[in-house]
């Protein structure tokens, strides 16, 4: 119950026996729901896509419809004329090939270096293991950035520049999926394993029938961000390519760019661009359930 004074609504405390007042009420579930959660997921959203789909749109366009004061969202007459020009001055074919093959290799030996490892530091009893994994740690803060030049003498000493080994190589160390995945395997039930030790399995046996199954959401997690991390990587295969042949698509951006000057030839630039990340939003498209899976699960028992 409320009384209406000036224009002021004031609440009269509840007497025992009244009726309830239905009139002040806060938002209903619907609107807090609303308030709450979609309209900022909604808004997060609009930043990550309206960018992505500003470039593919761009790469359709002309260059006037580009480069210009008056906004054209929709391409008046959308072509793959920017596409055709980005094959012609830069073969993306190759430089696509390039990309595949240091993503495949370098990602799968990152995988496999950071089940085995992280398989050691969760099930393992050895020496040092504590400190190891405290240098591991440590290593996740220092920037990449910071040991080039040293790889950089090295490879070039091996013999290794414009080669697709001097590109994986310095990489194949993986700090961060060795601790992700010790997190990860230290969460799994030990009876499963002690109990497949039991039966005589031994630790190979148990890693890739009991532990791998059981991780395969967090597993799916790091192979997807080496993935991405591997195909994305720009200023190491920079350095140490400088033939056509041996360089990867990020690099290859930077070569249409050097080619490519213009202003005006900005939808050429987004059709390189749209080449480069489509095949990783491909992957993730493919992994995303098993993402969700790995971030929800112990969340329901």
């Amino acid at each position: 119950m409320s009384l209406v004074l000036n224009r002021t609504r004031v609440r009269i405390p509840k007497v025992a026996g009244a009726p309830a007042d239905e009139s002040i009420v806060g938002p209903d579930p619907w609107t807090r729901r609303l308030l709450g959660g979609y309209l900022p997921l909604i808004a997060a959203c609009l930043l990550i896509v309206a960018p992505l789909l500003w470039m593919v749109l761009g790469s359709f366009k002309t260059s006037g419809e580009v480069v210009t004061q008056d906004l054209v969202l929709w391409p008046h007459h959308p072509s793959f004329d920017a596409y055709t020009s980005a094959s012609s001055k830069v073969n993306f074919p190759r430089l696509f090939a390039n990309s595949v093959l240091v993503t495949a290799v370098g990602a799968f030996i990152k995988l496999v270096l950071a089940i085995t490892s992280g398989y050691a530091f969760s099930f393992l009893r050895f020496p040092g293991r504590r400190i190891i994994f405290t240098l591991i740690l440590v290593a996740l803060m220092v920037p990449s950035q910071v040991s080039m030049v040293p790889n950089y003498i090295t490879i070039a000493g091996l013999g290794g520049v414009n080669t697709y080994w001097g590109i994986i190589l310095p990489g194949l160390g993986t700090a961060f999926g060795t601790f992700l995945l010790r997190q990860s395997f230290m969460a799994l039930p030990i009876d499963v394993l002690e109990a497949a030790e039991i039966d005589g399995a031994g630790h190979l046996g148990r890693l890739s029938r009991m532990v791998v199954p059981m991780a395969a959401p967090a597993i799916a997690t790091v192979a997807l961000i080496t993935i991405v991390d591997e195909w994305n990587n720009y200023i190491w295969p920079l350095v140490i390519t400088t033939d056509d042949s041996r360089m990867t698509l990020p690099v290859g951006l930077t070569l249409l760019k050097n080619i490519e000057g213009d202003p005006s030839a900005y939808p050429v630039l987004m059709a390189g661009a749209v080449v480069v990340i489509a095949p990783v939003l491909l992957i993730f498209l493919f992994l995303q359930r098993h993402i969700v899976a790995g971030l929800t699960q112990g969340a329901v028992k």
